[in-house]
């Protein structure tokens, strides 16, 4: 599967309920939990400063802002959002997955997961929709119908939908639980009501009463939660491992995370290897 361009996020916009920047910065120090006095230690300020923009007696500079949301790690696309409010032009752009812009990107994403075979690995976007992957990922997808795999296939749909790969998952509750929580931590993370639509509607799919749980035939000594799945008759374990590139400047790159599939047991990486040839 060859990157694609996902649709795209909706951009940075000014706040529609009018909050100034003041309220949006304190939300999101609240959500840090972090008090004004370290706030200000950090960004070399004061804690008197820090109170009067939260409260909007005095306005910050664009440096102040970008400062201030590096300290609360503030996501690339909400960044913008905070500048908006304060009345500055976005400092971070959103270039197209495939604008010519991004083609050592996309080349070098590409060289990375195709060099991953046979293992697993694709590419995702902020909303979980995949933009690449590789031949390891059809082991995965098996028996999944076309419905959910085009136009924008969506990783958690294909994982979690009653007709994708949930009847295969061996420790299906366990790695639907794991998945959950991973959204919810990216949902406290960014206000995105895509995201939180897509984790209500995964949320929502049913989990059979018989939905398989068991444990491997021989006890195995998993280093981390495995993706236990079905194949061709075989049980294959796998571990998963997310990377996202340091230190982005735009937004499409700050959102892109790869996921790679280790095999998780001997029998496994013996086997995926044995297919390969």
């Amino acid at each position: 599967m060859t990157i694609v361009a996902a649709a795209p996020s909706p951009s940075a916009t000014a706040p529609a309920d009018g909050k100034g920047v003041g309220p949006l910065l304190r939300a999101w120090r609240e959500r840090r939990r972090v008090s004004q006095l370290e706030l200000a230690l950090r960004a070399d300020s004061s804690a008197r400063h820090i109170s009067f923009i939260e409260t909007g007696r005095s306005r910050p500079s664009e440096e102040m802002v970008l400062r201030l949301a590096e300290h609360l790690d503030v996501p690339v696309r909400e960044r913008n959002s905070l500048l908006l409010a304060a009345g500055y032009a976005p400092h971070y752009p959103e270039t197209p997955l495939d604008d010519p812009a991004l083609d050592a990107l996309r080349e070098g994403m590409e060289r990375l997961i195709q060099g991953y075979e046979p293992y697993p690995a694709l590419v995702v976007d902020a909303g979980y929709t995949v933009v690449a992957a590789n031949r390891g990922v059809t082991l995965l997808l098996e028996g999944v119908p076309e419905k959910l795999m085009a136009p924008a296939p969506n990783a958690m749909r294909l994982t979690l939908h009653p007709e994708g790969m949930a009847p295969r998952i061996r420790n299906l509750r366990e790695w639907r639980g794991h998945l959950l929580a991973q959204m919810e931590r990216q949902i406290a993370l960014r206000r995105s009501d895509q995201l939180r639509a897509l984790y209500e509607e995964v949320a929502a799919y049913p989990v059979p009463e018989d939905a398989p749980d068991d444990e491997p035939a021989e006890p195995v000594a998993y280093f981390a939660l495995p993706l236990r799945i079905e194949h061709d008759g075989r049980v294959l374990s796998f571990v998963s491992s997310i990377s996202t590139f340091n230190t982005p400047m735009d937004v499409t790159v700050a959102e892109l995370a790869i996921e790679t599939f280790l095999p998780a047991d001997p029998a496994t990486a013996k086997y995926l290897h044995a297919l390969a040839g």
